[in-house]
């Protein structure tokens, strides 16, 4: 699939979408990526095991503690983090992950292709796909 296809394929499969790494800080883009999916009329959880809510939207401690109807997750974390990340995610049974630039882990990626998930990891950012504003 070209990025394009893969990117409507994600869509395709929310809401909700779970943003691992969400931060509470508004600097960080953590909380920009999932105030973008609000932005935008998508429904989205927060992934983040400091906190309950972020951005008046329900908080979960780790991807295994999802609801059963999450299957996309934008992960906004540390390359070795993404690693594990990936791993709950084929252990749950997600089936589509978009690593944002700087999440990325090659191994990450080859864990999560072989277990035929749908991977966006080629830098392309969810910010600048669905356009963000700060304003919100």
């Amino acid at each position: 699939m070209t990025i394009e296809q893969k990117i409507e394929a994600f869509f395709a499969a929310g809401p909700p979408f779970a943003v691992v790494g969400a931060s509470t800080n508004r600097a960080k883009y953590g909380n920009k990526v999932l105030r973008c999916y609000l932005q935008n009329g998508h429904e989205a959880v927060a992934v983040n095991p400091r906190a309950t809510e972020i951005e008046g939207v329900p908080c979960y401690s780790d991807v295994a503690s999802l609801p059963d109807e999450v299957d996309c997750l934008s992960i906004i974390t540390p390359p070795a983090v993404t690693e594990t990340v990936v791993q709950q995610a084929i252990d749950t049974g997600i089936r589509h992950l978009w690593m944002q630039p700087g999440a990325e882990s090659p191994a990450a990626i080859q864990s999560a292709e072989d277990a035929g998930l749908n991977v966006i990891a080629d830098g392309s950012c969810l910010l600048v796909v669905l356009g963000y504003s700060e304003s919100m």
